[in-house]
């Protein structure tokens, strides 16, 4: 008995239709929904039974930095596209770019306050707490510090009260599924961005961060930047930080830091 033959256009349609169906898997995997806490807020942490961290070290502050050639900026009309600094601030951010980073706190086991902590290497976790009302940002790089965000509704304390510090003063709130996250009074001992390196704050720097998961696989990090002593305007970064299924590895600055056998830096001419 002779077996039925397909048509061509029939073989066209089911090939079609074989390939909608093996692509049904990837796309599901790839819009995997965050995880949320019984009452529907966002959890930044990963799904139970599975372990994971942020893996940071990606994301520049500047865009424009991207696109310039080379490692590092050496022309000082370049700095005008990376952000509104006051002459002051342009002037020493130019000098630690041309020094190579030689004096850049973060090698020498320095906490990374403010966007640097988001783009710092070995990673984050932030692990949240509904009972006590507070989110914790733990860094894997650097000192192996952490931060502690207040979402209770408390007002930021006074300078009488409280002494500036490499994290600042953190309160959070939720704005539907981005947790919005106001920190003030930082001290004026940090580096604030690893890429560009040398960015400049002072003690006036007020941040407002954006925090959101738009997917499991994705962090999205906004920040606006008002520092008055610093720059003329207030500005904006952002990017996404990739979700990583391993544990975060252990690293204590302390002991592994090999960075300062590595600093040679140079004399700006």
């Amino acid at each position: 008995m002779q077996k039925p033959q397909l048509s061509r256009a029939n073989l066209k349609l089911l090939a079609g239709f074989m390939l909608m169906v093996a692509s049904v898997p990837l796309v599901a995997q790839e819009a995997r929904p965050a995880p949320r806490f019984p009452d529907g807020t966002p959890d930044f942490g990963p799904a139970p039974g599975e372990d994971g961290h942020w893996n940071t070290g990606v994301g520049n502050l500047s865009e424009n930095f991207v696109e310039m050639e080379g490692a590092y900026l050496v022309n000082r009309e370049d700095l005008d596209k990376v952000a509104p600094f006051q002459p002051w601030a342009k002037a020493l951010v130019q000098y630690r770019l041309d020094s190579i980073g030689r004096e850049d706190p973060h090698p020498r086991c320095v906490a990374n306050g403010g966007p640097r902590q988001f783009h710092t290497p070995v990673g984050i976790e932030i692990v949240q707490d509904p009972r006590h009302q507070r989110i914790y940002v733990m860094s894997g790089g650097g000192p192996h510090s952490w931060r502690e965000i207040y979402t209770d509704g408390r007002e930021h304390p006074g300078l009488d009260e409280y002494d500036r510090s490499y994290f600042g003063h953190s309160v959070g709130h939720w704005e539907d599924d981005v947790l919005v996250i106001d920190t003030v009074h930082f001290n004026e001992r940090f580096w604030f961005a690893r890429r560009p390196t040398g960015m400049v704050h002072t003690d006036a720097l007020h941040l407002i961060e954006k925090l959101s998961r738009p997917d499991y696989n994705t962090l999205h990090y906004e920040v606006t930047i008002d520092d008055p002593k610093a720059y003329t305007r207030p500005w904006t970064a952002s990017w996404d930080i990739p979700w990583s299924s391993e544990e975060m590895p252990e690293y204590f600055c302390q002991d592994y830091n090999v960075d300062l056998d590595h600093i040679v830096g140079m004399e700006p001419e």
